[in-house]
């Protein structure tokens, strides 16, 4: 007697985006894998890279040293040696301190490259100025047909 219905052991095997004729799961898992792995190696490079504010990596910030890389295996002169408890602390001081040092010269620069491009006014009593009207809630009307700037006023004194 011959069997025309498929037996319980019969699975089918559709053909899906990943792959085509396969269950899928493979595929996925590997896909899955890539991604994790792409996202590791972008956190690796991050961590292990030194930043301009700080001059030091994130890694040496956070937990005082910086994670093995692969090729950091190939050179041998390299090796590190873990420091002790004792010495741990000051390493971790003296990583913050410098990172408080290089943030203190990133806002120096910051703060002179602002200084140069905008320059202090220099009012003087019977000047005319535009008043902003930004911050005015009291004005009726459309936003968009709203003026930026109330018409020119003359400086009647000088404060501060």
């Amino acid at each position: 007697m011959e069997k025309s219905s498929p037996t319980i052991w019969e699975k089918l095997s559709f053909s899906t985006a990943y792959h085509p004729q396969t269950d899928f799961l493979a595929e996925r898992m590997i896909q899955t894998l890539e991604d994790m792995v792409r996202r590791l190696s972008l956190e690796l490079e991050y961590k292990t890279s030194i930043h301009a504010s700080t001059n030091q990596t994130p890694s040496i910030l956070e937990k005082g040293w910086n994670p093995k890389l692969p090729q950091d295996s190939l050179r041998k002169e390299l090796i590190e040696i873990h420091p002790t408890a004792a010495s741990f602390k000051g390493m971790l001081y003296k990583a913050r301190k410098h990172a408080v040092g290089g943030m203190a010269d990133s806002f120096e620069y910051a703060k002179d490259k602002w200084d140069k491009s905008h320059a202090t006014p220099d009012f003087k009593v019977e000047d005319l100025v535009l008043v902003s009207t930004t911050n005015f809630n009291n004005i009726k009307g459309c936003k968009k047909l709203k003026d930026y700037f109330a018409r020119p006023f003359f400086i009647k004194a000088l404060h501060g």
